[in-house]
């Protein structure tokens, strides 16, 4: 095993030890020396740890006192809340607490990207948008569906709007949002708690909307944001189902 695999391992082990509150924040990590000696590694190695993790935001280096720990939750910025995200898995609860967070933002900014784009001069080519919904479709049609690159061409289509529309700040904001979720299979899975060819459908019903010029109407566009809302429902109660937090039957009536 090279030695830039083994500092990712005990840095994602580390991490998660933060992440499950095994550490406290304020406290001091491990020192260098008893990383090594627990992890059976050199020196050297153990400082590279301690430092990938303070490039994760989880510690940071105090003169002659070693690395403290930092209260992720409370001061952690986008990039602190990802790999929090990520190492919070093995523990339910909070994970699912963290991915109602995710889903909640990610479906404020992709219902004003797609409203604010049908009220817009759209300036998106059409036949680029049919060429990406195209693509989706062909993966969704596989034998064994590719979700995660479904979901990265979509969260792709969705900044191509926010771009479009001047929406710098939320397009930041939903990449990061991506790289989130694209980090964890049981993340990526829940966004397709129904079937792969309904993402299609939304994405073409939407193009055949904007190619009309005229708009949806105000019951429409209700409809529009209940189906939407329902379908990030099922979303979070697929990702609790698969995690465990909630009985397989307990879930599927959650979404029914």
């Amino acid at each position: 095993m090279g030695s830039q695999t083994v500092v990712a391992d005990v840095a994602d082990e580390l991490a998660r030890r933060v992440a499950a509150g095994e550490y406290q924040p304020g406290d001091l990590m491990p020192s260098v020396r008893q990383v090594a000696e627990e992890f059976d590694m050199n020196r050297a190695t153990a400082q590279l740890t301690l430092g990938r993790l303070e490039s994760y935001g989880f510690v940071e280096a105090r003169r002659g006192k070693g690395f403290t720990i930092r209260d992720v939750r409370e001061a952690g910025g986008i990039d602190v809340y990802r790999h929090l995200f990520r190492f919070s898995v093995p523990m339910p609860d909070v994970a699912i607490e963290m991915f109602h967070d995710i889903v909640d933002v990610e479906r404020g900014i992709v219902m004003e990207a797609l409203l604010a784009y049908t009220a817009s001069e759209q300036t998106i080519d059409p036949a680029e948008l049919k060429a990406a919904i195209d693509e989706l479709e062909r993966l969704a049609r596989l034998e064994v569906p590719d979700y995660r690159q479904i979901l990265a061409l979509e969260v792709a289509l969705v900044r191509g709007l926010l771009t479009a529309l001047g929406l710098s700040m939320q397009r930041a904001i939903l990449n990061s949002i991506g790289e989130m979720v694209l980090e964890v299979p049981e993340a990526i899975e829940a966004y397709f708690a129904g079937a792969a060819d309904l993402h299609v459908l939304v994405w073409r019903a939407l193009v055949a909307v904007w190619e009309s010029g005229s708009g949806p109407s105000e019951a429409q566009l209700a409809l529009f944001e209940d189906l939407f809302g329902m379908y990030h429902a099922k979303v979070v109660a697929k990702f609790e189902e698969l995690l465990g937090g909630l009985p397989a039957a307990q879930a599927h009536a959650a979404t029914a």
